[in-house]
C-alpha cells in the first residue's frame, strides 16, 4: 500500500475516534504518530489499519 492510501485511511478514521473502543483508539493514535513521522507501515500494521477502517467506516 502506498503512503497516499495510508494517509487516506487515517484521515477517514479521524472522525470516528469517539466511537472507538480504547484498544482501537490507541492503535489509531499510534498510526497517526507513525504517519506524522512519514513512516511506511509494515504489512501487519497495514492489515490492522484496514481492519479498523472496515470496522468503523462501514459501507458508504
Amino acid at each position: 500500500m502506498t503512503s497516499a492510501e495510508q494517509k487516506k485511511l487515517i484521515e477517514e478514521l479521524k472522525y470516528k475516534t469517539s466511537k472507538m473502543v480504547p484498544k482501537d483508539k490507541y492503535d489509531y493514535e499510534m498510526f497517526v504518530k507513525r504517519d506524522k513521522d512519514d513512516e511506511d507501515l509494515d504489512s501487519l500494521s497495514m492489515k490492522r489499519l484496514r481492519e479498523l477502517h472496515a470496522k468503523y467506516s462501514g459501507k458508504k
